[in-house]
């Protein structure tokens, strides 16, 4: 049981990560990921581009370092989470 309820958490979780696409953004994400069968070498520069900037607005360290959290005994550390702090202070 409690199997199922971490594995609900983490499926709530990814849901608010991927809200933060819109609709036409997140069918662009996954055209992209179909296009490159996994592989950004498979994509072209632009395409790669965009897949990026799509991939940023989802935010993948943040889902997985709070999932890791949630299922994790002891604490993660906030670097894990956000990056170093001189990254952190070097973005806009």
């Amino acid at each position: 049981m409690l199997k199922l309820l971490a594995i609900a958490e983490v499926m709530v979780l990814a849901r608010n990560h991927m809200i933060k696409l819109d609709r036409r953004e997140r069918h662009r994400l996954i055209e992209l990921v179909r296009l490159g069968r996994g592989r950004t070498r498979n994509l072209t520069a632009s395409e790669r581009a965009e897949l990026s900037e799509l991939l940023a607005k989802v935010e993948p360290r943040l889902f997985v370092g709070t999932a890791a959290g949630k299922l994790s005994p002891v604490p993660i550390p906030g670097r894990l989470l956000y990056g170093s702090a001189r990254k952190r202070r070097l973005r806009p």
